[in-house]
């Protein structure tokens, strides 16, 4: 690997944990793009390579900035992340099934619908922060911010 891919490499990580951090979204929308478009990497190889890059450590830095200003939902992380595994496990198998360039425009189109529902979409949130009888329910529910 030569100095230019390490520096795109470098340069598309930090772009995609900044946009994470500020957006909230899987890095994954930033790093497969860039890969695929950039690099020249499959649509699999990108995919399975932005999984790898997304394993527990890196989410939990900025999960723990949103906890310390009460934006964390223990709750609703459980629930999801016990179906989120499920999911992941049967969507991998599914796309390594699948010809490339129909993952790619299954990628490509749910990009799409999700921009277009977040321009569209003029509505107030639901649930603009924790509430005290949802994020600290019960003891056992509660994680202590990190100091």
């Amino acid at each position: 690997m030569d100095t230019q891919m390490i520096l795109i490499l470098l340069l598309i990580g930090v772009a995609a944990g900044m946009l994470s951090g500020m957006v909230g979204v899987g890095g994954g929308i930033i790093i497969v793009p860039c890969l695929v478009f950039f690099l020249g990497f499959s649509q699999k190889m990108a995919q399975g390579t932005s999984l790898g890059i997304l394993l527990l450590p890196v989410g939990i830095l900025g999960a723990i900035q949103y906890y310390k200003q009460g934006y964390i939902d223990l709750k609703v992380i459980g629930i999801i992340s016990i179906a989120f595994v499920l999911g992941s496990f049967i969507g991998s198998k599914i796309a390594l099934s699948l010809p490339q360039e129909v993952i790619k425009k299954i990628f490509a189109v749910m990009m799409m619908l999700i921009a277009i529902k977040m321009l569209l979409d003029g509505s107030k949130p639901k649930i603009e922060k924790a509430q005290s009888t949802t994020a600290a329910a019960s003891a056992t529910d509660a994680v202590p911010p990190a100091k």
